[in-house]
């Protein structure tokens, strides 16, 4: 599946893109996983966003909007973890199983490698995704600990 992809800070992104992924996140992390927590953790503006869109589509004349159906949140080292971190993975719904989380995880890695250097790169993974993170290098570190119910996973990646 091929998608256009934007690797941008807060500040850089447009209304309409931030309107995008925070409707995805809430669809996902919120609504669909049950889980009811404040994802408007004031972190945003320190991440960089790394968004997956659709090729825009035309419906008759009208042009539709590209659709998001992938995103991850990077930060440097030091902001969430002592390593530089990858959060709030996600693919939307209708492009799952078509492998695009993998696609997203490769370009979340390689774009902090290229923003920050190749350094670690530690994540709080959803444990019953143990065997997706660790086919990108991720090894579970042996802390796992409940978030918002959920049970997660430190994992590390080095270079």
């Amino acid at each position: 599946m091929a998608l256009d992809w934007q690797w941008t800070a807060f500040a850089d992104l447009r209304s309409a893109d931030l309107y995008a992924l925070l409707q995805l996140r809430s669809a996902v992390f919120v609504v669909e996983q049950n889980c009811v927590f404040q994802d408007l953790d004031g972190a945003d503006a320190q991440a960089m966003h790394l968004l997956g869109f659709a090729a825009a589509s035309k419906a008759g004349s009208l042009a539709q909007p590209p659709q998001l159906l992938a995103y991850a949140r990077c930060f440097p080292a030091g902001l969430k973890f002592d390593e530089a971190s990858i959060g709030r993975v996600l693919t939307a719904p209708a492009a799952r199983g078509t492998g695009l989380g993998h696609a997203l995880m490769e370009r979340a890695i390689q774009a902090v490698q290229v923003q920050w250097g190749a350094q670690p790169i530690r994540i709080g993974a959803q444990a019953h995704l143990l065997n997706f993170y660790a086919a990108h290098g991720f090894v579970d570190q042996g802390l796992p600990y409940l978030e918002d119910g959920i049970a997660h996973l430190e994992m590390l990646r080095t270079p």
